[in-house]
């Protein structure tokens, strides 16, 4: 018997926590369970959203992973809108975690608990004009450069990796040609700080309920 959430695979693990609906009644209660659980060494674990949000966007989900004993370890955020190059609808996810969490691992379709092998092996990888060469994606996040490394992942998705305030943070685009979105201005804002009004909600995210 064991007290935690399991993976067969993994083993234990943060029971993730997607509610049904979105709108701002919903993000007000995942951000108000962030700062309940907060201990003075360890800060709150952001909850990033694009914000401004791109032209046709709109914010289509919100998720949670941890319980009531170890608190909040990973959120995610899930937006949709027009896709670059006229491809039709696209949808992002941003993930941020505590290291070992799993969660960004598992939309971007990474194996093991965080991407930390793939980002190593990007980060190592040959320099620009070496057919090798990975691009990465400039970001900005809470007002500072942010740079945000390709990983692999499923052929379905794209998904970068990097890091902010100490904590994983990943992007995954669906389709994988919705990753350019990342290479244009956008900015990451953390709703646990502030919540915009003027934020808008659309469809429930199919990639934070099962799909992915």
């Amino acid at each position: 018997m064991h007290a935690e959430s399991r993976c067969p695979d993994c083993g234990p693990v943060a029971p993730l926590h997607v509610p049904e609906h979105i709108g701002a009644e919903i993000v007000a209660s995942v951000v108000e369970r962030i700062q309940t659980g907060v201990e003075p060494r360890r800060p709150a674990v952001p909850l990033w959203c694009p914000w401004p949000l791109p032209p046709g966007w709109t914010t289509t989900g919100v998720a949670w992973a941890g319980d009531d004993r170890l608190g909040v370890r990973a959120t995610a955020v899930a937006c949709a809108g027009p896709a670059p190059l006229g491809a039709g609808p696209a949808d992002l996810v941003f993930v941020a975690e505590e290291p070992g969490v799993g969660l960004g691992a598992r939309y971007a379709g990474v194996p093991g608990p965080d991407a930390g092998p793939e980002l190593a092996e990007a980060l190592t990888e040959p320099g620009p004009g070496h057919p090798g060469h990975v691009g990465r994606a400039g970001i900005r996040v809470a007002g500072h450069p942010t740079p945000l490394w390709l990983v692999n992942s499923l052929t379905d998705r794209s998904a970068y990796a990097g890091e902010a305030r100490g904590l994983w943070l990943y992007a995954i685009a669906w389709p994988a040609s919705a990753g350019h979105l990342l290479a244009e201005d956008v900015v990451l804002h953390d709703l646990v700080e502030w919540t915009p009004s003027e934020l808008v909600y659309g469809a429930p995210s199919p990639y934070l309920h099962g799909k992915a």
